[in-house]
């Protein structure tokens, strides 16, 4: 196995064009899974955990930051997402450039992409192009990234909404892949977005529950039923080891709903 450890985004970007079949190493905390188990055998790994420009935390997130620093950080909703990311080791190494890249509908910190509408900034050693989250979430574990790129970092919309909230439930409550989780955000204005993961192929906005809700100031009993309905029925759920569609399906409009009410507090 080759190993190319690359100390700035340009060496990176070079080593990437001359191998472009390579596998890219930033927290490993998926790719040594694979690996340990025999699923994968990369011939040729460029590391890239000691790429500078890559852990950038300003008006983007670059793709090197770690959970550990996005619990930090100061978007609520990413900061409750990053706290329920497996254990403090896992935290300290995982990326959320990783979390894109691996594209499960189980990643934790994408409902919370999804819901402010974010993008992905992808690099290679010719240029660099930019990609809403669900032009770049094209499947489950698929992404859009071409061969020769990188996630260079995550942008962020000028405007975000003030009111974050992230949950998720599983079958014990930390160290766990989620059964369903989800995101609500709210603006000022009224304006509210909901995304659900573990619910579907991808991450998944809600955009009929969006549109009743964002248009009720204060909502009534009845329209916060009718918001968790919504989310039920929107929702794309399987049957799999770690949950029923049934359940799943029952929990995203549960969970969706609690996050909302805390919202409107």
């Amino acid at each position: 196995m080759d190993i190319d450890r690359p100390t700035d985004l340009d060496a990176a970007l070079a080593a990437l064009a001359g191998s472009p079949d390579a596998t890219l190493l930033a927290g490993g905390t998926d790719l040594m899974v694979e690996i340990n188990f025999g699923h994968r055998r990369p011939e040729h790994i460029i590391a890239l955990r000691r790429v500078e420009e890559l852990k950038e935390l300003n008006g983007t997130i670059g793709s090197g930051v770690s959970w550990a620093r996005l619990e930090r950080g100061p978007h609520r909703g990413l900061a409750q997402a990053a706290r329920t990311v497996g254990s403090p080791q896992i935290r300290a190494a995982g990326t959320i450039g990783g979390n894109l890249a691996t594209a499960s509908p189980a990643g934790d910190g994408l409902p919370f992409l999804a819901a402010v509408d974010a993008s992905v900034e992808l690099r290679s050693a010719t240029g660099s192009r930019r990609l809403r989250w669900d032009e770049f979430l094209t499947g489950p574990k698929q992404n859009a990234l071409t061969q020769g790129e990188l996630i260079h970092s995550i942008v962020l919309p000028d405007e975000m909404p003030t009111r974050q909230e992230f949950g998720k439930v599983g079958v014990r409550n930390a160290m766990v892949i989620s059964a369903v989780m989800a995101c609500v955000v709210r603006f000022e204005d009224g304006r509210t977005r909901v995304a659900v993961g573990s619910a579907g192929p991808t991450t998944l906005r809600m955009r009929s529950a969006e549109d009743l809700i964002s248009d009720e100031a204060n909502p009534s009993e009845t329209a916060l039923s009718e918001f968790q309905r919504l989310v039920s029925e929107e929702v794309r759920p399987i049957t799999d080891h770690r949950s029923t569609e049934a359940y799943r399906r029952h929990a995203a409009g549960v969970v969706a709903r609690r996050l909302l009410e805390r919202c409107l507090v």
